[in-house]
């Protein structure tokens, strides 16, 4: 897990109004929330996130958050964009601190998808889950859930009960017994050949 750091300072108007008139003067407004706390309004400056947030490791990692009279680390939690410019409208933030459990949202990356036996033999990738909610500690919070599927064969598929993850990390959907299929090697001829197949009358 990286740890990123970013300055932030306290705002104390709200509302649309007082938020356009943030952004003119090149700052971002958000709001730092949870832990028991009152929520926060805050702005950041736009320069810094578009620096932090290309940054995929950032979602799923420790923000701290350096204010002029101290530090709060959190999550990001929500990032409203504009609807056709690169541009951050407002962020949200959720306050956490050391040992903590959070739950959140992660990637999941396939390894060895270029070797993959079921691919060569002329299979085709089914990509059914790209992010899967976890459990984790704070501090070990993972940045992506990566999964081999070298050996993966056409008319495989693997599950998330099939997975093992790093210790401490709980896949959620697990708990609800809902065990997802992650990815699977279809057959391409197999669809082609249902659609020639004729109609039978009974």
């Amino acid at each position: 897990m990286t740890d990123f750091a970013i300055a932030a300072e306290p705002r104390e108007e709200n509302g649309r109004r007082a938020s356009r008139r943030l952004r003119r003067t090149g700052m971002v407004p958000a709001v730092l929330y949870g832990d028991g706390k009152p929520a926060l309004g805050l702005s950041i400056e736009a320069r810094l996130l578009r620096k932090l947030l290309p940054d995929d490791r950032a979602y799923t990692s420790v923000i701290t958050l350096e204010f002029p009279k101290g530090k709060e680390t959190a999550l990001i939690r929500d990032i409203q964009m504009h609807p056709y410019k690169e541009e951050v409208l407002h962020m949200d933030f959720l306050r956490v601190h050391a040992g903590e459990r959070v739950h959140l949202h992660v990637p999941i990356h396939f390894l060895n998808e270029t070797t993959c036996a079921g691919i060569k033999a002329g299979g085709v990738l089914h990509r059914a889950l790209v992010e899967v909610e976890v459990e984790a500690p704070v501090g070990r919070l993972p940045e992506a859930i990566e999964i081999d599927i070298g050996k993966l064969l056409v008319g495989e598929s693997l599950h998330l009960s099939q997975i093992t993850v790093p210790e401490g990390i709980i896949l959620l959907p697990l708990q609800h017994e809902d065990d997802k299929e992650i990815v699977s090697i279809h057959n391409p001829r197999t669809g082609a050949e249902a659609e020639e197949a004729p109609e039978t009358t009974t």
